[in-house]
């Protein structure tokens, strides 16, 4: 928890966003990516200092559906899938205008695996930081111009923004999505078999993450017996 509230103090003063292109139109291709599922889980999601509250499963709706809307766009010919974690968050309350506009934020966890290969791109999950815009309404705290849902909104895109930006620089750098040199004359095919193996992935995903939250339930029922 304290690791959580220091990285929002080391970024609280800066934007979020990028000039990321917009999800109006057909994106350029990254490589040969095709997003083939999407998991989002908050297995101990941490509630920041002076924030609303929001509820684990609002918070996963809302990535999750950015995230869809945003990279369903892309329509290469190999299968990748994302596991996020959601860390912790801020939802800014109204503050003084001018001499206290909390800012809002979330942080998370990416993971980004290659269906062909059944591996991880990224062996350590990428930690990314985001914050709202600085805008008309941002500039005097959004506690005090939006609502936790539109709060919550506005970063779920953010959030997107910003794994389109990740990806893109690691396709750049370490050709993440190239072409391969073989391919399954039946692309139909092909992905309808990656589907079904992402699937597998994705439950052991979940798995975990609630296998996380039952210890936790557990170790708590084992120090109330004991007191």
């Amino acid at each position: 928890m304290f690791r959580f509230f220091a990285v929002l103090a080391a970024v609280v003063s800066l934007s979020a966003c990028e000039n990321i292109d917009d999800i109006s139109g057909k994106p350029l291709p990254i490589g040969e990516f095709t997003l083939a599922y999407n998991v989002v889980v908050a297995p101990e999601l941490v509630m920041g200092p002076v924030s609303r509250k929001a509820e684990d499963a609002d918070w996963i709706a809302s990535v999750t559906k950015a995230i869809d809307d945003r990279f369903s766009r892309y329509d290469g010919d190999q299968l990748y899938h994302f596991g996020i974690s959601l860390e912790g968050y801020v939802l800014a309350q109204p503050g003084i205008p001018l001499v206290l506009s909390p800012k809002s934020a979330l942080i998370f966890k990416l993971t980004v695996w290659d269906d062909a290969a059944g591996k991880k791109l990224n062996e350590e999950p990428e930690q990314i930081t985001v914050l709202e815009r600085l805008d008309g309404d941002t500039l005097i705290g959004s506690g005090l111009t939006k609502t936790a849902e539109e709060q919550m909104e506005a970063l779920s895109v953010n959030a997107a923004k910003l794994i389109q930006r990740y990806i893109t620089r690691q396709h750049r750098q370490e050709q993440w999505f190239k072409s391969r040199s073989t391919k399954v004359a039946d692309t139909s095919v092909e992905k309808d078999e990656a589907i079904e193996a992402v699937s597998e992935k994705a439950s052991e995903l979940v798995n975990e993450a609630e296998s996380a939250v039952a210890k936790k339930v557990e170790d708590a029922t084992e120090v109330e017996a004991v007191n």
